[in-house]
């Protein structure tokens, strides 16, 4: 090979080679993803055609995200040991809805799981500004909703964010009692809880009494589960959305949907272990540096914050722990070259 055109086919790989995604994803296709394997109900598992069985989860899907949530989904069946028995409820705009579910289907083909509209103009005119574009996503805000999305025949729900691995049985997450809560979740009363509102907030004494005979502590709200038929007899949609705009009016948080969750519900909420939210592997909202485990037994890790594994993984960046997500990745690498 003369020696000019060595050293072009040389450059020529090296671009390739930096390019992580096949050709459909950068014209604007869904990422494709192999087939997952059907997890099946063991003999100890009652009757996943028993509605009392079921176990609810709901997660958003959107393109973005739409390779965390795959292998969100892979985690969870993977691990459960009554995996028929799962239910999961995606929520999703009218856009590429369609292209969602065909991801979904040839992703899962044994998975029972129903899409659901979110309507973006719910929240259209009640979103701020927040620290980092992606909490602004209208998506984000679909939380909120779930108690008017999903029918009222599901009555409990497990809400996970699209950036977090299950590596244990979910069952066990499910069968919390609750008690007279509404929402389940870990809390974290050692973090400094003046800081997830703004000096604002603190200096208007009919939005600081808010918290007046609570003990307010932390909690994320990427897992969450949710007592929906209490939600829905006590409207907690309309108290969440009473924030959103006072929000508008006078600036009193900087974090998108969490804030509205921790004014509503923080000092009430039902504690689960730690082991169910090991968050903050993301790094923080600026930076998204790497960031270790917390001391403690773990059954979901999860990549909240600015850095994501998939991304990361990509730019052959990842984190440490970013290798603890990798196995549950489905999406499908495609070769740069083919002999066929």
């Amino acid at each position: 090979m003369p020696p000019n055109l060595h050293l072009l086919t040389t450059a020529l790989l090296l671009l390739l080679s930096s390019v992580h995604f096949p050709l459909a994803i950068a014209s604007g296709s869904l990422p494709p993803f192999r087939e997952a394997p059907a997890f099946r109900n063991g003999r100890e598992c009652p009757q996943h055609h028993d509605p009392s069985s079921t176990i609810h989860i709901a997660m958003t899907l959107d393109a973005t995200y739409l390779r965390g949530s795959v292998a969100g989904v892979f985690s969870v069946l993977q691990h459960a040991a009554c995996p028929e028995n799962l239910s999961f409820h995606f929520l999703s705009t009218a856009h590429r809805r369609a292209d969602l579910r065909r991801t979904i289907l040839s992703t899962f083909p044994y998975l029972s799981f129903t899409l659901h509209d979110f309507d973006h103009n719910l929240v259209r005119n009640k979103i701020s500004a927040s620290v980092r574009r992606a909490l602004d996503q209208p998506l984000n805000y679909a939380r909120i909703y779930l108690a008017d999305l999903l029918p009222a025949s599901v009555r409990r729900i497990i809400y996970f964010d699209s950036d977090l691995i299950v590596v244990d049985d979910v069952a066990k997450l499910w069968s919390i009692d609750l008690k007279s809560h509404i929402l389940g979740a870990p809390e974290y009363c050692h973090a400094n809880f003046t800081s997830y509102f703004t000096p604002n907030f603190w200096s208007i004494p009919k939005f600081s009494s808010i918290f007046n005979n609570r003990n307010p502590c932390y909690f994320n709200t990427g897992v969450m589960v949710i007592d929906l038929e209490k939600w829905r007899q006590n409207r907690y949609t309309l108290k969440l959305e009473y924030w959103m705009k006072k929000q508008k009016e006078y600036r009193i948080y900087e974090l998108g949907s969490l804030p509205p969750f921790l004014l509503v519900f923080a000092g009430n909420v039902k504690g689960v272990e730690h082991r169910w939210n090991q968050h903050g592997l993301g790094g923080d909202n600026l930076e998204g540096l790497c960031r270790d485990l917390h001391p403690g037994p773990v059954s979901l890790l999860h990549w909240s914050g600015k850095g994501k594994p998939w991304l990361r993984l990509d730019s052959k960046k990842p984190c440490p722990l970013d290798s603890l997500w990798a196995p549950y990745d489905l999406f499908h690498h495609e070769p740069l070259f083919s002999d066929s």
